[in-house]
């Protein structure tokens, strides 16, 4: 049984093309986000691979 309704979504004005156009060419700060070193990359990679087989464990 579906519960969804589909609307119809109404075309886009022609003000939001341009805010949406005007948007592409806006570089996006990324000041305040600390950088990550190598060796936390490597534990984040190494974390979501453990979790990743773990996970593939329960269900085999």
């Amino acid at each position: 049984m579906n519960n969804f309704i589909k609307k119809e979504i109404p075309p886009l004005t022609e003000e939001q093309i341009a805010e949406l156009d005007a948007l592409k060419y806006r570089k996006i700060d990324l000041s305040d986000i600390p950088e990550i070193t190598h060796e936390e990359f490597e534990r984040a990679i190494a974390k979501k691979r453990a979790k990743l087989r773990e996970k593939n464990l329960k269900i085999a």
